[in-house]
């Protein structure tokens, strides 16, 4: 697929995992099959093509839609010129963005100086440059029925991994044994909704194991 159908663009601060804190520019693409129950973009997941709209449309606009824009890379890389963003992070998510071709837009980002990041449900092949930092969060036993790619848990630099009950650390355990790595990832528990049991075992897992723990830091500050 040459376009990418964008639901959003816009600059703020990484919130979450290892860039946490750093200013960044999010493209959220439109898409995603995979049926999340505790989604907080939704509205990313169809694609109808009545919701086609211009770019300046998208960007004017202030509250979750979805509505969504098509763009090649030299047209995003224009939109962040016209828009005067100055973070040089590019986070691309979604949705899910690995239904998407990334290499043109990964490529040309790393050839004018960005760090990329993908976020990725891990359900689709991840198709990039060999330096994009590839943050997987796989999505176990959703209702959409996709599997975690072996490929994709090869891959990833880190595993951002949303937690609720000990059933989810089973399951993140289960899937890092199915594969032969030869070196385990970061590793970031995120509770769901920052619920408060699912915090203290958060916590409580990460102090154990030495991994790490996410929160969605940009949710406490009130930015997007």
């Amino acid at each position: 697929m040459t376009d990418l159908l964008v639901n959003e663009v816009f600059e703020s601060i990484q919130g979450e995992g290892a860039f946490t804190g750093v200013p960044s520019i999010f493209v959220r693409l439109q898409g995603c099959p995979v049926g999340c129950p505790w989604c907080d973009t939704k509205h990313t997941w169809d694609v109808h093509e009545d919701r086609l709209r211009a770019a300046d449309v998208i960007m004017r606009q202030n509250e979750d839609s979805e509505d969504y824009f098509k763009a090649d890379t030299k047209a995003l890389f224009s939109l962040f010129q016209q828009h005067g963003y100055a973070a040089r992070h590019l986070v691309l998510t979604g949705g899910e963005p690995c239904m998407y071709d990334l290499r043109a837009l990964t490529e040309m980002a790393i050839e004018k100086g960005f760090s990329v990041q993908i976020e990725t449900s891990g359900t689709f092949e991840i198709l990039c440059h060999d330096k994009t930092w590839v943050t997987l969060s796989p999505k176990i036993n959703m209702k959409g029925g996709y599997k975690i790619l072996p490929s994709a848990v090869l891959r990833a630099n880190e595993i951002k991994h949303a937690i609720a009950m000990e059933k989810h650390i089973q399951e993140l355990d289960d899937l890092i044994s199915s594969v032969q790595l030869k070196r385990l990832p970061m590793i970031y528990l995120q509770p769901i909704s920052m619920q408060k049991r699912a915090t203290e075992l958060a916590v409580k897992t990460c102090i154990a194991r030495n991994w790490r723990l996410s929160l969605q830091t940009h949710k406490f500050i009130g930015v997007e």
